[in-house]
């Protein structure tokens, strides 16, 4: 099964599992699998509380607490990801999270802290406008 179109940068839906629904952007495909997983899967990134609206009325405080963005760091078989035509640019993110990041607990909420901030960044810009929004079915 080739399945080229995994590219890093590349937006995805988690299909299965407690982060079903949720969006990921691919940080580093493994066609052939690993040692440890001895599938084809990927390294992702993704968000596991999305950030809400924000309108004129509410306040600075206000505003920044709704934009707040949870995010989480997985390795997923491909079974469970359904690719989008979607992309997002991920420059931050690709040095944070490798497959040395899932060994330490701490070194998994650095690389979440990195993450976060990213997505934080490229949300408050108005980039990636669909990324940020919730799946709705």
């Amino acid at each position: 099964m080739g399945s080229k179109f995994l590219k890093p940068g590349k937006v995805a839906i988690i299909t299965r599992g407690r982060f079903a629904g949720k969006k990921v952007v691919i940080v580093k495909p493994h066609d052939d699998g690993s040692k440890s997983h001895p599938f084809g899967h990927a390294l992702v990134a993704g968000i596991e509380r999305y950030p809400l609206k924000v309108t004129k009325a509410h306040s600075a405080k206000k505003v920044a607490k709704r934009t707040k963005i949870k995010p989480f760091v997985k390795v997923v078989n491909y079974n469970h990801m359904m690719p989008t035509r979607y992309t997002f640019e991920l420059d931050a993110i690709k040095t944070s999270v490798s497959t040395e990041t899932f060994k330490e607990p701490s070194q998994r909420e650095e690389a979440k802290k990195t993450i976060k901030k990213a997505f934080e960044e490229k949300h408050q810009a108005g980039k990636n406008q669909w990324f940020f929004t919730k799946l709705n079915f």
